[in-house]
């Protein structure tokens, strides 16, 4: 990514992390200095190793494959661009985000839930090998050496906007549908990109309340896939708590065993964070105690 691109990314996420601060919601988090630390570096390892590192890589085999590939889509219109990008990113991670909730990749995503709140500042909150094993980085990374580069710049900024939106504590979307007249514009928005309402509900931590769907609302910048593959829950209500009722029960996970699990293990009695392990909180939000 370019200098120009990162300024744009960090800027949305400190414009949203200071509203949040703004309006009171940063003194509502029951985040520790553990979750801090763990926010922070995954943001700060994705951005600086792991995205230039797969784009790096990516070039690098295909220079050697297919050397005349190079900027072959360059000429492409605008829109197609944008196309394959919603389909080899945007789609690609909704599957990824989906497979993520099975007992094989949870591991790797739990860190992602564990956060009891939600804000801007846990996007990507996630095991640094989730991240690493991404197809959609991978596939952006071929789609970028085959000319898309330019818009890729600006779908990802927009990609962004929306996903720290639908993690923000500040809930842009809650106040909207209290006004008759947008209730079908609202409608729509909620079926086609990621929103708090929708978003807040996956990382509920129950689904008990007809509110939550941590079984669901996997997309990220479009919502539409899981109104298209049968996984989208709208309510326009949030849950009335987020995160992992197993870390409620047996107590937080290490942050860098959240971090960097399977280089480090869980010494905790009942976790998926060990080899073959298993949580017996079987209300818990973990696919490996259903």
């Amino acid at each position: 990514m370019t200098a120009l691109q990162y300024l744009l990314l960090s800027a949305t996420l400190a414009a949203f992390v200071v509203l949040e601060y703004a309006l009171g919601y940063s003194q509502k988090f029951s985040a520790d200095a553990g979750d801090n630390l763990l926010d922070l570096l995954c943001f700060v390892l994705l951005a600086a190793f792991t995205q230039p590192f797969i784009f790096w890589v990516t070039k690098s085999i295909a220079l050697r494959v297919a050397p005349g590939m190079e900027n072959a889509w360059a000429d492409l219109p605008w829109y197609g661009m944008v196309g394959l990008l919603l389909l080899g990113d945007d789609l690609l991670q909704y599957w990824w985000h989906r497979a993520s909730h099975s007992p094989l990749l949870w591991p790797l995503h739990r860190a992602h839930h564990s956060a009891q709140y939600m804000s801007a500042r846990i996007i990507y909150r996630n095991n640094f090998f989730y991240y690493l094993g991404m197809p959609a980085i991978w596939m952006s990374g071929l789609l970028v050496y085959l000319g898309l580069g330019p818009v890729y710049m600006v779908y990802i900024v927009v990609k962004l906007m929306v996903i720290t939106g639908a993690h923000s504590s500040a809930r842009w979307d809650a106040p909207l549908y209290r006004i008759k007249v947008l209730a079908p514009l609202m409608w729509l928005v909620q079926r086609t990109i990621s929103t708090p309402a929708t978003h807040f509900a996956h990382h509920a931590m129950s689904n008990d309340d007809g509110i939550g769907y941590y079984t669901g609302n996997f997309g990220n910048l479009l919502f539409f896939w899981d109104v298209l593959f049968g996984s989208a829950h709208i309510t326009q209500r949030f849950p009335p708590q987020v995160g992992l009722r197993d870390d409620l029960l047996f107590g937080a996970e290490k942050w860098w065993v959240q971090l960097l699990y399977p280089l480090f293990r869980s010494r905790r009695q009942h976790s998926v964070l060990v080899k073959n392990g298993k949580s017996d909180a079987t209300s818990a939000q973990t696919p490996l105690s259903r």
